[in-house]
């Protein structure tokens, strides 16, 4: 890791004090992915690295303020990297990537780079690690499984057909077969819960 990727991550840190579903270990695995698959693709790297470590910086302060985590996250990178002397055309590509990451807002990645750093996000919303931050967001919001499952069916299932970068695609191929594999385990083991309960109650 270099000492400038070092510094920012130091940074980056100080804005999670609390874990969840996009806390800094989602960070971390989201960089490990932009670095392993922007390698593949061909990346500038001094631009992918830092939009990976800063791309959901701003989620705690939308959590508290509504403000869009990308936007405000484009801003505190714009900020920083300024104040640190990054040079301005690597700073408009970091803030388009972490502008653009977010792919339910309909914003287009335009660049390599912001394109695998939203299959990144993407990937790591599939697969084991998809399925446990399901759950877990789930309980955040007093949520329970059937929940997690109606958001499984809503959003993560659909992920593979969003992919850009054939790399992500490999790795989205491997995490969508274990997702529907679980699902559809989940839903073979809570077959009828419902109606129980209905009956019950009636």
């Amino acid at each position: 890791m270099s000492t400038e990727t070092e510094t920012i991550l130091t940074f980056v840190e100080t804005c999670f004090r609390q874990s969840g579903a996009h806390g800094l270990d989602h960070i971390l695995r989201v960089t490990r992915l932009c670095r392993e698959i922007g390698r593949a693709e061909g990346a500038d790297m001094r631009v992918l690295i830092p939009a990976a470590l800063f791309h959901d910086i701003a989620r705690p302060l939308e959590e508290e303020s509504g403000i869009p985590h990308e936007q405000e996250g484009a801003r505190i990178a714009e900020e920083y990297l300024r104040s640190n002397g990054y040079d301005a055309e690597c700073i408009r590509a970091i803030t388009h990537a972490i502008r653009t990451h977010r792919y339910s807002t309909g914003a287009e990645p335009e660049t390599l780079e912001a394109k695998i750093l939203s299959d990144a996000d993407k990937l790591d919303a599939m697969g084991a690690v998809g399925i446990a931050r399901t759950f877990l967001q789930a309980g955040e919001h007093g949520g329970g499984i059937r929940d997690a499952n109606d958001h499984i069916h809503e959003k993560l299932l659909k992920l593979r057909g969003l992919i850009y970068t054939d790399a992500a695609a490999e790795i989205a191929e491997q995490r969508h077969a274990l997702l529907q594999r679980f699902t559809d385990a989940l839903e073979d083991e809570t077959k009828g819960a419902g109606s129980m309960v209905n009956s019950k109650n009636g």
